[in-house]
């Protein structure tokens, strides 16, 4: 069996897994988890919001890891990686954008406020929309791509600020967890667990659909590149020979 028949056997049972997941965490925020006493049911937005950072940080590291392993190596599989892994960390860190002021609202009675730990979260998404960019571009002019990959470094070197600003810096973004943090009951720890499992596969599944699509447009790609550099056949009329 070939690397890419395992990869993508393997894709629809990690699916359904997700799926699963995905439903069982639905069903214990609304039905196990308790109503916080001072938020409300907008409290609820935390199991989507923590498990799509956690997600977004992780992506944002492999695409990291494998922008780098591509400036080494010049190879087209890290290369698809970094694409992939940047597709999947740009579509959570938008979550984390729009479920955070949704939060917000409810806690702060405002939708922003330009605190260390939003702004730099937002200098995140403003990184992995530029290297969705260059990605893009880089399909017609190749050398973008190593463009691309400095800025997901530069993002990866964004995620330590991050962790800063939630740490120690301080600001009116809620600690729930952590020092300082009002803590968590049973039930909301089993729900955010559940959660945390059920994003993180579905992560993968997004991650590893995103990489087969790459791979496979990269050779589409080359095979119209040789079909048009190779000469038609010269037409030889009805194949017979000519009369003296």
């Amino acid at each position: 069996m070939t690397k890419r028949n395992a990869l993508e056997r393997s894709v629809p049972g990690l699916a359904a897994a997700a799926g699963v997941a995905v439903v069982a965490a639905i069903g214990l925020v609304w039905g196990y988890a308790p109503v916080e006493a001072v938020l409300g049911l907008s409290q609820k937005i935390f199991y989507i919001h923590v498990p799509s950072a956690w997600v977004m940080y992780a992506a944002t590291g492999l695409c990291a890891v494998a922008g780098t392993v591509f400036l080494a190596t010049n190879g087209e599989r890290a290369e698809a990686l970094a694409a992939a892994a940047g597709s999947v960390a740009l579509r959570f860190c938008a979550v984390v954008l729009i479920t955070g002021p949704m939060w917000a609202r409810a806690a702060w009675n405002a939708w922003w406020r330009w605190e260390p730990r939003l702004t730099s979260v937002l200098v995140l998404g403003f990184l992995l929309v530029g290297h969705a960019v260059l990605r893009r571009a880089a399909e017609r002019t190749p050398p973008l791509s190593r463009f691309a990959a400095a800025l997901a470094i530069l993002a990866l070197i964004d995620l330590p600020i991050i962790h800063l600003a939630v740490r120690k810096w301080r600001g009116h973004h809620p600690t729930v967890l952590g020092a300082g943090g009002g803590g968590v009951t049973t039930e909301m720890a089993v729900t955010l667990g559940v959660a945390l499992v059920a994003f993180t596969v579905l992560a993968l599944v997004l991650l590893l659909l995103r990489y087969r699509l790459e791979i496979v447009r990269r050779e589409v790609a080359r095979r119209l590149v040789a079909a048009a550099a190779t000469p038609p056949p010269e037409s030889g009329g009805t194949g017979c020979p000519p009369r003296s």
